[in-house]
């Protein structure tokens, strides 16, 4: 095996988990596994927080690359080819210990594991399988493993990881199949959707095994999941919903992840970005996200080719109540849950509250305040037995003025233009976390 064999183990670490940050489709939630009495660990949904995304999020898994080397010139991609920057890979082995020490030192309770593309697809997503087989047999870890599939992979291989992960996820990598041409050109749509579409279907077999063989091994119980860098390439809003829509309704994916580009490579190909990573078009997008997925909007109501971008003043759901002021106020008392999820302000939960605390008596608005409606929000949009909160007209500039006076539509993190990344070696924020080679080597 080509693997890096003159560093330490800390060395290695210190590299690829740093090379990892940039992947923020890093989850842990969606699947319980309990312990079956002689592994160690339990995954159980969604877990600890002991790692971070490159915006900060704070996600529950050692999140690291298997080897930073690769073979591609992706020209977004700080670990392609053609750029001198220190590399490492692990060997199986050494990503097991890893793992199991640092689950030991309740550091960690699960595992996201991506990777460069060592020598080629086959021979990464070969040590890959490897690695979690592994961890599942020899080590019996019984936690939660979220796995990058390689695009261009032999089909079995990719398989018999699924039987192993919980969730594997393969990056889109950018919207547009034009973009990935013009910055990606080792990768292809193709190469990148039939992993996904195999998958998909492995998971739909796999589920109708199970309700006729209760102890068929699960494959890839926690669903699979993707990412698109956001501001590399010139699409749209628009253009960049409709694709998150596509995936959702055609590989019924769990999560698509949106990644605010940083520019690390200062390619002539890339764009320059004065005002930093665009956070808050990230932000937005996730909103929408959110909306497609549980608030049964389309992406056709949110945005159009007319109007293909979000309103960085005001958050999506907010910005679509104002353009269809002829559907407001809605009576809450009256009004079925799918109209109030509708309603800014109205989330999936106080939805459900709503609708089963009028069966017993009216709601006036100190009840839906009581319930956790943001009436900041919503008191634009509602009328309870009939009436306003205030007297409010309805005017779409004037609701519009209010509405931007809520500091919260824009988050702090946002406004104070706060990027850093939180990494294992970040004396500040893990100021306790001190460990040697020699500390997990111990058995």
């Amino acid at each position: 095996m080509n693997i890096t064999e003159n560093m330490s183990l800390m060395e290695k670490l210190t590299i690829l988990s740093d090379a990892a940050k940039y992947d923020v489709a890093c989850t842990s939630s969606g699947v319980d596994r309990k312990g079956n009495g002689h592994g160690m660990g339990n995954s159980i949904a969604p877990g600890i927080c002991h790692t971070f995304s490159a915006d900060g999020r704070c996600i529950s898994l050692l999140k690291i690359l298997f080897t930073n080397e690769c073979i591609f010139r992706c020209a977004y991609c700080q670990n392609n080819c053609n750029n001198d920057v220190p590399r490492a890979s692990f060997t199986p082995d050494e990503v097991c210990t890893l793992t199991m020490e640092f689950y030991r030192r309740n550091y960690i309770e699960g595992l996201f594991l991506s990777s460069g593309i060592l020598i080629s697809p086959n021979y990464t997503m070969e040590l890959i399988y490897q690695t979690l087989y592994q961890l599942r047999v020899r080590h019996h870890f019984n936690g939660y493993i979220h796995v990058k599939a390689i695009p261009g992979a032999d089909p079995v291989l990719i398989e018999k990881v699924g039987f192993l992960a919980d969730r594997m996820s393969i990056n889109l990598e950018l919207p547009t199949a034009d973009g990935l041409k013009t910055l990606a050109p080792n990768k292809s749509r193709k190469t990148i959707l039939k992993p996904m579409r195999l998958i998909q279907n492995g998971i739909m077999e796999n589920q109708n095994e199970l309700m006729v063989y209760h102890k068929t091994p699960k494959f890839v119980p926690a669903g699979q999941s993707t990412q698109m860098i956001i501001g590399a390439t010139p699409e749209n809003d628009y253009q960049i919903m409709k694709v998150a829509e596509g995936l959702y309704q055609n590989f019924q994916l769990k999560r698509v992840f949106y990644s605010a580009f940083v520019n690390v490579n200062h390619n002539s190909n890339l764009p320059t970005l004065p005002g930093g990573p665009p956070l808050l078009r990230e932000h937005r997008l996730y909103q929408a996200d959110w909306l497609l997925r549980f608030y049964g909007f389309s992406a056709g109501e949110l945005l159009s080719e007319d109007r293909p971008d979000f309103n960085i003043f005001l958050d999506p759901k907010c910005d679509w109540a104002l353009r269809h002021l002829e559907a407001f106020p809605v009576e809450i008392n009256r009004a079925d849950y799918n109209t109030l999820l509708r309603v800014p302000g109205i989330g999936v939960k106080s939805a459900n509250r709503i609708v089963k605390a009028r069966r017993h008596s009216r709601l006036d608005f100190s009840d839906l305040k009581k319930i956790g409606v943001v009436l900041k929000r919503a008191a634009y949009f509602i009328t309870c037995s009939g009436r306003m909160m205030y007297s409010i007209p309805q005017n779409e500039d004037y609701i519009c003025s209010c509405l931007m006076q809520d500091k919260t539509q824009i988050p702090k993190e946002i406004r104070d233009s706060s990027y850093k990344q939180i990494s294992f070696f970040d004396e500040d924020a893990l100021s306790d976390f001190k460990l040697t080679t020699n500390d997990l080597c111990v058995g």
